[in-house]
């Protein structure tokens, strides 16, 4: 639900109440980030996203369509799709410890699928059919990789539970 408020020019802006959805995410997606009420969950349902998008450009790569000419855009849409969920993510890692709410699964998930992407996409960088056509978008998306993989161990250090010690 979006409320109307006027700005200091007397101008009517919007003031959302819930996470707005973002344009590479399908409609079911952005119901179910909605729904998360907590960061953590919300990152481990934007590293699965992120998943899904490889998963996808991979299936691209492996069914070449030489006369497809929509190709190229699916391809630079899935690779920018994936580096919008990693970059959100990354972003909720911040909110998440600012609230004090624990995100260690959620760090967890992001983690381990940037672990199995990170691989892929430096390799389509540098063998990929046609690279020339989506090389900066991969870039992008190899250095969000980097960044959100940084901010998520260092997020995991900062997290982490207290050790529990055994009464003497």
């Amino acid at each position: 639900m979006t409320t109307l408020f006027t700005g200091s020019t007397g101008a009517p802006r919007a003031h959302a109440a819930a996470p707005q959805k973002k344009e590479y995410l399908s409609d079911a997606e952005a119901d179910k980030i909605r729904d998360a009420t907590f960061s953590g969950p919300r990152i481990a349902l934007y590293a699965s996203f992120a998943g899904d998008r490889i998963k996808k450009l991979q299936y691209e790569f492996a069914h070449l369509d030489p006369v497809d000419d929509k190709r190229t855009e699916r391809i630079i849409g899935l690779i920018n799709a994936y580096t919008g969920c990693i970059d959100d993510a990354a972003d909720l890692i911040d909110v998440g410890i600012e609230k004090q709410e624990d995100i260690r699964a959620g760090l967890k998930a992001l983690q381990a699928r940037i672990a199995e992407a990170l691989p892929y996409l430096q390799t389509v960088a540098k063998t990929g059919p046609e690279r020339e056509t989506y090389q900066d978008d991969i870039d992008d998306a190899i250095e969000a990789s980097q960044d959100a993989a940084k901010d998520a161990d260092g997020a995991q250090k900062e997290t982490t539970a207290p050790v529990r010690r055994k009464p003497t």
